[in-house]
């Protein structure tokens, strides 16, 4: 069976594994105190074009979110989020339960509109009663979204420019960073501009594991790492994130590999077009969401492995695949031989 459930079904690129195993038994000091992770935080800084930025490495975007957003609200605060943002569905509460509530927005192809986002807040203010309510105190996106769209760089700017006028900080999830980035046009040193702090994944885009949370602008909350530790968020074995993303920002691997990913995903995108298989909606990234027949999951069942997005009412389900780095034309060929019904 070939697996397009997600993009994380495969483990390291090759050159990660090779660095783990070439730097093995070298001595280094603990907790992200060494000179891989040096090495990696300065690649960063250098590939974002921001030399004053505070760089945190996490294990995996769960952990990230809920240590982030609680390192940056106070307790009286919420987190602005649209419906279908990962944080509001696929974090099994965590934000709450650090103790914040999530605060939802419609969502329009998965992205959060610049418009509502000032009115919901400008309602909130003018509202007598508000400091009896959860006060707004940031903004959730995701790049991609959960439906693999992209914010175009006017619509970043928009968002964060309500973000400054209401002095509250704009945070994006960049798990699929990469993805994100190749099928659009804005560069990762624009992209560090548009907002108060994110996160490039690593998991998934070829590695073990590992998230790298970015301040731009020397801007971390006071304490961070203690906070991060709270979390359960510092590994004593720090190396393990930094050898990882040292490798991902060489020679620009990160950005290839998320090249990859979409070129993969693309050439997915024409096997369904040409069997005259419609998308719920046009995904430029690695997230592809066809919608297939009863009839068409029928002969994929057992083959194929994807995962159902959405039940529609015509015995027709949304579904969604994802390439990934590791994606091979070969595995794009094979799907399209299963779908030659």
């Amino acid at each position: 069976m070939i697996s397009f459930t997600c993009d994380y079904n495969e483990g390291a690129h090759p050159l990660i594994l090779s660095r783990l195993q070439e730097t093995n038994l070298m001595q280094e000091p603990g907790y992200g105190e060494d000179r891989f992770t040096a090495s990696a935080k300065e690649k960063i800084r250098k590939a974002t074009g921001c030399s004053q930025a505070d760089i945190f490495f996490l294990t995996g975007g769960t952990q990230t979110n809920s240590t982030v957003i609680d390192s940056l609200l106070h307790a009286y605060e919420g987190v602005v989020a649209v419906q279908t943002g990962h944080i509001a569905v696929h974090e099994s509460g965590a934000i709450e339960a650090s103790g914040h509530k999530v605060i939802t927005l419609p969502q329009h192809g998965g992205k959060m509109s610049a418009e509502e986002l000032r009115l919901m807040l400008e309602k909130f203010y003018s509202d007598p009663s508000w400091q009896h309510m959860v006060i707004p105190g940031m903004v959730y996106l995701s790049y991609p979204t959960e439906y693999g769209t992209v914010y175009t760089k006017d619509e970043l700017l928009s968002i964060h420019r309500i973000c400054k006028d209401f002095h509250i900080p704009l945070y994006i999830d960049g798990a699929r960073l990469a993805y994100g980035l190749a099928a659009s046009s804005l560069t990762l040193q624009e992209f560090a501009g548009l907002c108060d702090v994110f996160y490039i994944g690593g998991t998934k885009v070829g590695a073990l594991c590992g998230e790298a949370v970015v301040f731009p602008r020397g801007n971390a909350p006071q304490h961070f790492f203690t906070l991060q530790k709270q979390h359960g968020a510092v590994m004593a074995k720090g190396r393990l994130l930094g050898i990882q993303f040292d490798t991902l920002f060489t020679d620009n691997l990160y950005l290839q590999l998320g090249r990859h990913g979409v070129e993969t995903a693309n050439k997915m995108k024409e096997v369904f077009i040409e069997r005259h298989i419609p998308f719920y909606l046009e995904s430029p990234t690695n997230q592809q969401f066809p919608i297939l027949t009863s009839r068409q999951m029928k002969i994929l069942n057992g083959k194929v492995a994807y995962e159902i997005w959405d039940t529609l009412a015509d015995d027709r389900c949304v579904c969604r695949f994802a390439t990934s780095w590791a994606t091979t034309e070969e595995q794009i060929y094979q799907l399209s031989q299963i779908l030659n019904y």
